[in-house]
């Protein structure tokens, strides 16, 4: 809460959640989110992957006194973030360091109707912007890429271990890499004389594997290997398939839920779950009658995905593959 007693502003309590980069948090299509989710004083917000509060941010004033926050993360780092917010809203701020396919059904547990819901998927930037962590393909640091430090298994535990034969299926249907094939026997080569311990090893091998037009198409030629790594490690789709279904039970009749994906894996999972929720009927077409009694549990906010525009693209050139989907419960529970 501000000193002076008044409600902070969105701005006021972004200002505290500076990264250590030094660089303010830009959190992706923010403004989108808070209209679609549009929160109101004495609400429930539930922020599935709170990462630096840049969402919190401009959500959580909305809350008022009565209000409640409440900030879900895996990343121990998270809890300064937390703490900045709460220093600067008049809500109640929780916080619960889990992953949220485990948090969310302890909420429904607990009885807790959320009036709002946000899962912001992916790598957040703090992330990206902590080399050490080893999700970065452009820093020198150790192979990481563990979202909770204390998880037994790191990217290169997982290079070192795997099969030739997994490491390519996950590089194809995790990255969805061309050249998964040659990627993975680079990989299982190189380790035979030395272990991949960096990222500047891992990215070095991926290079030696690529034919040269691929080396200068369509971004970085590690982004999709390191994609797949960590969402291996981090065991992500699981994840976030438990965390859809347990996030739509602890909506209150009438919430909202908005989910950012950031690749097609993710938003494929998110748009089926949008396109369940919001089927009715499903007999078929030449029954007069309907015989199943489906109706719909939800209505879709976002008829199509909704996309960073070009001002904010300029702005944030991390947003361009960000894709924006909605709905709102129905009906009682």
């Amino acid at each position: 809460m501000s000193s002076s007693g008044s409600l902070p502003t969105a701005a006021d309590a972004l200002a505290e959640l500076t990264p250590p980069s030094g660089r303010p948090h830009q959190p992706v299509m923010a403004e989108e989110v808070l209209r679609l989710l549009a929160p109101a004083p004495g609400t429930t917000v539930v922020d599935c992957t709170f990462g630096a509060g840049g969402h919190a941010a401009r959500l959580a004033p909305a809350l008022g006194p009565t209000g409640c926050y409440i900030a879900i993360d895996l990343d121990p780092t998270v809890a300064e973030h937390v703490e900045a917010l709460a220093a600067r809203v008049e809500c109640r701020v929780r916080f619960l360091r889990r992953n949220m396919a485990d948090a969310l059904p302890e909420l429904v547990a607990e009885g807790l109707r959320a009036d709002a819901l946000l899962m912001d998927l992916g790598l957040s930037s703090m992330q990206v912007d902590r080399p050490e962590r080893g999700f970065s393909y452009s820093r020198q640091a150790p192979l990481d890429m563990r979202m909770d430090p204390g998880q037994p298994r790191s990217a290169a535990d997982l290079v070192a271990e795997a099969g030739e034969a997994e490491l390519a299926g996950i590089f194809r249907v995790l990255g969805e890499e061309r050249h998964a094939g040659a990627i993975a026997r680079a990989i299982v080569r190189r380790r035979a004389t030395a272990p991949l311990v960096t990222t500047a090893d891992l990215v070095e091998v991926i290079r030696s594997a690529l034919p040269t037009p691929a080396l200068f198409a369509g971004g970085h030629p590690a982004k999709r290997v390191f994609q797949a790594l960590r969402i291996a490690v981090n065991d992500e789709l699981a994840s976030l398939a438990t965390g859809l279904d347990a996030g739509f039970e602890l909506l209150a009749p009438g919430g909202r839920m908005a989910v950012l994906a950031f690749h097609s894996l993710e938003d494929r999972l998110v748009k089926r779950f949008v396109q369940a929720q919001t089927r009715g009927c499903i007999c078929p077409p030449e029954l007069p009658v309907c015989g199943c009694g489906r109706v719909p549990r939800a209505k879709s906010l976002t008829p199509r995905a909704l996309r960073p525009g070009r001002e904010e693209l300029e702005r944030n050139p991390r947003s361009r593959s960000a894709r924006l989907r909605a709905l709102t419960r129905t009906g009682a529970r």
